[in-house]
């Protein structure tokens, strides 16, 4: 075989496998930046897909573009202050009137999220919205609804809708926060063990 089709044949290989290769490290890269955001997000949007991490990462990313349209924007203090003055008559109600307290608290939360412009449509894509600033929260979302969901049912006990409202108070607290970015630094256990505390 001529020497100059073997050089060819041999540039073409080439640039191939550099191509494939850049290929491989941009979706490593992306793989990466979207664990780093989305920490267990990102393994139950996995699972979710039944294991494909590509259809998953893909719905991630689609998360992150919904949510960069969103006209997200700071709580005033006026309206931070006004929201906790609130919360605190919900929680004091809580001692009376368990059922009614956790319910105010999800209809306060949303109202919250409103306010900071996030779009009210049905529960599962309001969850998939807060995960794209909220990552490390967004299962305290999860939970508490999943509790309001089985107390609407009949099957959830006073000490449930106490967690219920324990896991609304973390994301309400994280919606509160003057800075969006801020809710992303703060490691869960340190959200969960002060809103215990405010909690009990």
């Amino acid at each position: 075989m001529d020497t100059r089709i073997l050089i060819s044949i041999a540039v073409i290989v080439g640039i191939l496998v550099a191509v494939m290769v850049a290929f491989t490290m941009r979706r490593r890269r992306r793989s990466d930046r979207l664990k780093q955001r989305f920490g267990s997000e990102y393994d139950r949007t996995v699972i979710q897909e039944q294991g494909d991490a590509r259809r998953a990462e893909a719905w991630l990313a689609e998360r992150e573009k919904r949510v960069e349209a969103f006209p997200l924007r700071e709580l005033s203090p006026i309206d931070r202050e006004g929201y906790a003055m609130e919360w605190a008559t919900v929680q004091r109600r809580f001692i009376d009137d368990p059922s009614a307290a956790v319910g105010t608290a999800d209809r306060l939360v949303g109202r919250v999220m409103i306010d900071r412009g996030y779009p009210m449509t049905d529960f599962e894509q309001r969850a998939a919205d807060i995960s794209v600033s909220y990552p490390t929260v967004v299962e305290n979302y999860r939970a508490g609804h999943s509790i309001v969901i089985r107390h609407a049912d009949g099957d959830a006990t006073t000490e449930e809708l106490r967690q219920a409202m324990i896991h609304y108070r973390i994301l309400f607290d994280e919606l509160l926060q003057p800075d969006v970015e801020s809710a992303k630094v703060q490691p869960i256990h340190q959200n969960r063990k002060a809103a215990e505390e405010r909690a009990s």
